[in-house]
């Protein structure tokens, strides 16, 4: 059993004890890997000082992003350990905190909403949120490096063809059809401020059912199949190009501000300092929303997957 596949079962479980579930799920993910005797699962080190550990969310997108990062800080000399699709926020944040994890790649107003910040907090310029979730972010140990132009936010949509026939560009649309729908998402989607949640909050949508969704591409498989009838999809994901599902307009400004940027533990940056960050930086400072897209999209077709597209995108930079 791999890593991953170690990590993905570990992170099906759930806890209100945030903190002992990032432990719990870590030392499965890690711990067992090193003893051995456990099948073929590679040996390592829990906390190995020379190595840096950067683990990604369990969406595509999040892969991707962690491996340029990873990569970018291997080419800087850095011995790196990628854990890919460790789990959700709810996961991957405990474990920084416990010093499992060094680095993740986040999105800023979803993390600062799980800190506790408010709407009006999560909504202000790029620098705003970005400085209120750099303070919340340092009380735990960890420091919260510059943001990237580059964001994605919850998206919403439905099949193409419903949208035509029912004349659907807004959220707002859904309202009167709500009822008689039925929503597709992560699992974590049906608590969250900026998802399920904040469909029922903020525009007062009641869906006849809410389906939780294994992956980004099960739920616009089911999108098409007419499993689901509307699916959260991120604004950058690799499908919507496809234009087989229509990506519905978020007219009444539920999502918030959602750079992309690197938080790593303090204690990584204190030892390493510039050498780290500049080599972090390097890739925020140029990384935009259509260049995200570009990311996702190669990704998506390609069969060797994030790693390759990563390696791709890095030897352009380099040039």
């Amino acid at each position: 059993m791999s890593l991953v596949q170690l990590a993905g079962r570990c992170a099906g479980w759930r806890a209100t004890r945030q903190g002992l579930l990032g432990v719990l799920v870590l030392l499965c993910a890690l711990g067992c890997a090193g003893l051995p005797g456990i099948g073929d699962a590679p040996r390592v080190e829990r906390l190995d000082p020379d190595r840096v550990r950067i683990a990604s969310f369990d969406f595509p997108e999040s892969q991707v992003l962690v491996e340029v990062y990873g990569q970018r800080l291997r080419r800087a000399g850095f011995a790196v350990d990628v854990l890919s699709g460790l789990g959700s926020r709810e996961v991957v944040l405990p474990a920084l905190e416990q010093g499992l994890v060094d680095i993740t790649i986040d999105y800023t107003g979803s993390l600062l909403d799980h800190l506790g910040g408010t709407a009006t907090d999560t909504h202000g310029t790029t620098q705003q949120v970005y400085a209120s979730v750099q303070r919340r972010l340092a009380v735990r140990g960890l420091t919260a490096l510059a943001p990237a132009p580059a964001e994605d936010t919850n998206g919403f949509a439905v099949p193409a063809a419903f949208a035509r026939d029912r004349q659907l560009s807004r959220i707002s649309d859904l309202r009167p059809l709500a009822g008689q729908l039925v929503f597709g998402g992560p699992p974590e989607c049906r608590t969250r401020r900026y998802c399920l949640a904040g469909l029922q909050d903020t525009y007062g949508l009641r869906f006849a059912d809410f389906q939780p969704q294994a992956s980004r591409s099960a739920t616009a498989t089911a999108l098409q199949t007419g499993e689901i009838d509307v699916g959260m999809l991120e604004t950058t994901y690799a499908r919507l190009g496809e234009r087989r599902v229509t990506l519905l307009v978020d007219d009444l400004g539920l999502q918030p501000r959602e750079n992309v940027f690197p938080v790593v533990r303090t204690a990584v940056v204190q030892r390493y300092g510039d050498r780290l960050t500049d080599a972090l930086d390097s890739i925020s400072a140029g990384l935009t929303t259509p260049e995200l897209v570009r990311l996702n999209r190669a990704e998506a077709m390609d069969p060797v997957g994030a790693p390759a597209v990563a390696s791709r995108y890095l030897d352009l930079l380099d040039r």
